[in-house]
């Protein structure tokens, strides 16, 4: 989603009092694991949930797990300046533009990607900002890796990385200590769409995923489980399964 920086801060408290190592073990949190889900309605989701997180509706941190239909999100810093087609094309073709406040520029969603949202609530952990990040890059790292596929972080640019192909993004939005937007790890997502943007302002940027990497399928459902677990891990909590309408209940 972004070129560093990997975040965007909307009026945060002392962060500068978070450290960068791990939280808590086993504190619980909500796993929200949502099937093809439209983008818009997944992002009022997260505000309902930032909004609750920081009131206290809502009592513990959630992870949202989802796939989008396809849809070209734009960052803070912008982007349309890196579409490489029309949007009145992109209207025919059904897909839309969405203007968003996480950090970053333009980038694409759609199925066969799995994209994770954590609400969290930094200022109840011990992580600062970029620590979280990180935290979030590893996951897609550690879940490439369970496939045997070798990713990496990388000095300039957020995000994993196989031999100088992305293979998943990150770009998150804090608001005054509560994250939201997350990550996108490419699964077996049609690449194509990548083809129309220089995704994340990288001109040239070459996309791949897991099932393109292995050559052959790789099942989302696996995926989820495996990044589920990862976060549960990196983020020192143990999570509680939770449905949209209890969720609902509560924010």
């Amino acid at each position: 989603m972004m070129a560093k920086a990997p975040y965007q801060i909307d009026s945060t408290p002392s962060l500068s009092a978070l450290s960068s190592t791990l939280a808590a073990p086993q504190k619980p949190a909500y796993l929200l694991d949502l099937a093809l889900t439209d983008y818009n309605e997944a992002l009022e989701l997260q505000r309902a949930a930032v909004q609750a997180r920081r009131d206290g509706r809502l009592d513990r941190d959630l992870l949202i797990l989802l796939e989008h239909p396809p849809v070209f999100t734009l960052g803070r810093r912008g982007g349309k300046e890196n579409l490489l087609v029309s949007e009145n094309w992109l209207a025919q073709q059904g897909i839309r533009i969405v203007p968003i406040e996480r950090g970053g520029d333009i980038t694409y969603h759609g199925p066969g990607q799995l994209v994770v949202y954590p609400i969290v609530d930094l200022n109840r952990t011990t992580f600062r900002v970029v620590g979280f990040v990180e935290a979030l890059e590893k996951a897609m790292i550690q879940t490439a890796a369970h496939w045997g596929i070798t990713a990496r972080d990388d000095t300039n640019q957020r995000g994993a990385w196989v031999e100088g192909r992305k293979l998943g993004s990150v770009g998150i939005t804090v608001r005054r200590g509560v994250s939201f937007h997350g990550l996108a790890l490419n699964v077996h997502t049609d690449l194509t769409p990548f083809g129309w943007i220089n995704p994340c302002g990288i001109q040239a940027c070459q996309m791949t995923s897991l099932a393109q990497e292995k050559g052959q399928m790789v099942e989302m459902g696996a995926v989820r489980r495996e990044m589920a677990r990862q976060l549960g891990d990196l983020l020192g909590v143990a999570f509680q399964a939770i449905d949209l309408r209890d969720l609902k209940f509560q924010i």
